[in-house]
């Protein structure tokens, strides 16, 4: 039973708002008891200057990269990040909205792990100011964003890689990122990317797959001489004259799979520096598939062909 629902319908009413307060706050602090890490305090103005961090946070690139930090909402995209290593600054949590049972699991994810992270209580009307999603399981939390180079890409001998140039829409970012985890991919480079690749929103895209895959944003220069170094053959997809339908490529090698803009595709410059360029053959009106639609067929054919 949820520590809220115990308080009883009544407590809804006016009369009762202040017994339904102390109720649910001696039950809170009953909970908190045996968690080995508990809430310091509650915030409740939106002009604390830790919910005005939060909200740059939240809007502004700038603040991110000055920082080192980004944010995560969400008790799944929590557990992603901190079992692949990320480390936790803060945590914000609204009982109402994470409940009972949300609590107990936040508190599991942390037991035994050191450095456990700050923990604050928000009241409800300041968690929904700083909520970036519909649905919220009232939890978020600040993490250290990762610091990736290609220098730290620890490839297999036959990997096999995406490669984005100038990806601009977070849903398109976060939705390769899926499918470079399901896949799976050795690693996803991103050359000149026109959004940060922790924007809170392609961490929601990607319910936290930004995390599983290794990420590396670089000049595009910088990713095709890594490429080069490394004996990756790199396989452009565009509308061009000389692009052969992928079914009659190989991709059991070394592979990079380079994918272009959502509106341009990928620039002259890109195309040329490429092993070869492939199309996927479209029947219809279209001449052209979402990004992520095009990187997801392409990635699983190469996976088919290496089983």
């Amino acid at each position: 039973m949820s520590v809220f629902n115990v308080i009883g319908r009544e407590g809804n009413d006016p009369p009762y708002a202040h017994n339904r307060a102390r109720v649910g706050a001696c039950l809170a602090a009953r909970i908190f008891a045996a968690m080995p890490f508990t809430p310091s305090d509650r915030l409740s103005s939106p002009q604390n200057p830790r919910i005005k961090q939060l909200l740059r946070l939240q809007q502004k690139s700038a603040e991110r990269r000055a920082l080192g930090l980004t944010l995560v909402e969400g008790l799944r995209e929590l557990i992603i990040a901190v079992e692949a290593g990320v480390a936790v600054a803060t945590i914000y949590t609204c009982p109402e909205l994470a409940g009972e049972t949300g609590l107990a699991d936040l508190t599991a994810l942390f037991a035994g792990r050191p450095n456990a992270p700050e923990w604050f209580e928000v009241t409800r009307p300041v968690f929904e100011k700083v909520a970036y999603r519909e649905g919220s399981d009232g939890l978020l939390a600040v993490l250290r964003t990762p610091a990736r180079t290609l220098a730290d890409l620890r490839l297999p001998e036959n990997p096999l890689i995406i490669v984005l140039e100038a990806v601009e829409k977070p849903g398109n970012l976060g939705a390769i990122l899926r499918t470079a985890d399901a896949a799976p991919v050795d690693a996803v480079l991103i050359g000149d990317p026109r959004t940060d690749l922790f924007n809170p929103n392609v961490i929601r895209a990607s319910i936290g797959c930004v995390f599983t895959v290794p990420t590396v944003a670089a000049p595009v220069a910088d990713i095709l001489a890594f490429l080069k170094e490394k004996g990756i053959r790199t396989h452009a997809a565009a509308l061009a004259p000389e692009a052969k339908p992928y079914t009659e490529y190989d991709f059991r090698g070394p592979t990079a799979l380079v994918m272009g803009t959502e509106a341009d595709g990928l620039s002259p410059q890109m195309r040329a520096a490429c092993d070869e360029t492939l199309i996927i053959p479209m029947m219809g009106r279209i001449d052209s598939l979402n990004v992520s639609v095009a990187t997801a067929v392409l990635t699983f054919e190469a996976v088919r062909q290496r089983q």
